[in-house]
């Protein structure tokens, strides 16, 4: 059935149903409106949607299953549609999990997207092309955890926060935590070593590089990168960073050479407003408790907390890393599936990525913060038999939010078991393409890898009928 959006009306961009209808951009006599489309359509600088000065990227990792949060088949066998029921929303005609009652009662703030598709279902390539936009060598290839290679394709938000400067002192891009195979014994984030590609800024060079908060969100050591190492006082940090400025005017600052320069001054400007006690956005100390309460006192829930008030200081780019749970590995939920998504996931996800919208609302910060979430890929649609899904890259579902974004609109729509789309297929690139339109940035705008040779940002479409 098609729906034309009125108000807070589902629409669901069909363009079957259109040409059915009647074809063209005209149904019944009536003008369609933009969004109803085709979202393959080029966006010039006079489109809607370019107004987000802060991105929050909730990424998913491990492949969240998309049958059993927004896109429920109640209508399919048992062995396909698992055991949840949809719920209605506030918005006429959408339906998702039970389980995610807060974002229904959200959902005329949010846009999904139910036709995510790729021809890959492993998980660190579909990882790099999630986050970068480009397919890896050897796609092939599963668990691949070699470490970044400076000749990578840049994340997504290392290109934004390449050209969205930050206020002074303050980093263009945190990721919590970094992008990582997680501990199986520990349950925390390991360091650079288990780092994954995809997750830096690559030939962009590190001054886009991340700054990471791997410890507790909030705590202050949470940032390991700017302690300061016990025998050395802030005064004595101050005259190293004196002395490395004045070695520095001595030698021509070439090449590398001047990024690790400008690199050093952030961190002496971050180390120094550290020990000041001036960086209080990475703080939670002054929310009050209902706020806490609001996101969750898990680590997600402070990591989101952590969030908001990054984006409410000025920092133009948040990544949120979401993989520390006890049932499963993350969002990869070979079995245990419902389990994991009944006690842990969705209940986590519900709550803190409601408080987060709401708390943008509220404050003001929705229209101009763009809130992304989604994973590597989605889960199949047969459960196996040790009550799990496995990987599944033919088709995945997405949520936006906010910066542009119109919500109470669904685009796609896959099949009676979510397994392939039946309509207006959208690949990652597209989502990321999306992204940088709605940060003022041109899909078609060049960067450079080491060798100079120029790449546009993005190989994606705009999805202009979300605008």
């Amino acid at each position: 059935m098609l729906t034309l959006a009125e108000g807070n009306t589902a629409s669901y961009c069909h363009r079957r149903e259109l040409l059915r209808l009647g074809g063209g951009r005209a149904v019944a006599g009536l003008t369609l409106p933009s969004h109803l489309c085709p979202q393959t359509a080029r966006a010039d600088e006079r489109a809607p949607g370019r107004g987000a000065r802060s991105c929050i990227l909730v990424y998913l990792l491990g492949g969240p299953p998309h049958q059993d949060m927004f896109d429920l088949k109640p209508l399919a066998p048992a062995e396909i549609r698992g055991p949840f029921d949809p719920i209605a929303t506030t918005v006429p005609g959408l339906q998702i999990c039970e389980l995610l009652p807060k974002l229904a009662a959200l959902a005329g703030k949010y846009a999904l997207i139910r036709s995510v598709t790729q021809r890959n279902s492993n998980h660190t390539p579909m990882i790099y092309y999630t986050l970068t936009g480009r397919h890896t060598a050897q796609p092939d290839q599963d668990n691949d955890t070699r470490p970044p290679q400076r000749s990578d394709f840049p994340h997504v938000v290392s290109v934004l926060a390449r050209f969205k400067p930050a206020p002074a002192a303050l980093p263009s891009f945190i990721a919590i935590p970094e992008l990582a195979v997680r501990s199986s014994t520990s349950g925390m984030y390991q360091r650079a070593r288990t780092a994954l590609r995809g997750g830096g800024a690559g030939f962009l060079g590190p001054r886009w590089e991340p700054l990471c908060v791997n410890g507790e969100p909030g705590a202050p050591d949470a940032i390991p990168a700017l302690a300061l190492p016990p025998d050395v006082s802030a005064e004595r940090f101050q005259r190293r960073a004196a002395l490395l400025a004045l070695l520095d005017r001595g030698r021509a600052n070439a090449g590398s050479g001047h990024t690790l320069t400008e690199v050093r001054e952030q961190a002496v400007l971050l180390t120094g407003a550290a020990n000041r006690g001036g960086l209080a956005p990475f703080s939670l100390e002054s929310e009050p408790d209902h706020v806490r309460e609001r996101y969750g006192r898990h680590r997600f829930g402070r990591a989101m907390l952590l969030a908001r008030r990054l984006a409410e200081a000025g920092v133009p780019m948040v990544t949120i890393h979401f993989n520390e749970m006890t049932v499963c590995d993350g969002w990869d939920t070979h079995s245990q599936n419902f389990a994991a998504l009944k006690t842990e996931l969705l209940p986590m996800l519900d709550q803190s990525l409601s408080a987060l919208l709401a708390d943008l609302d509220e404050r003001g910060l929705l229209d101009e913060t763009l809130v992304v979430c989604l994973g590597e890929f989605g889960r199949t649609p047969k459960i196996n038999a040790n009550a799990g899904r496995d990987h599944w890259g033919e088709c995945s579902s997405a949520l936006l939010a906010g910066g542009g974004i119109r919500g109470g609109q669904v685009l796609g729509m896959s099949d009676r078991h979510a397994a392939w789309p039946v309509s207006d297929p959208v690949e990652p690139s597209d989502i990321q393409a999306t992204l940088y339109h709605c940060l003022g940035l041109d899909p078609r705008q060049p960067i450079y890898d080491e060798l100079q040779r120029p790449f546009p940002i993005s190989e994606g479409k705009v999805l202009r009928c979300l605008l």
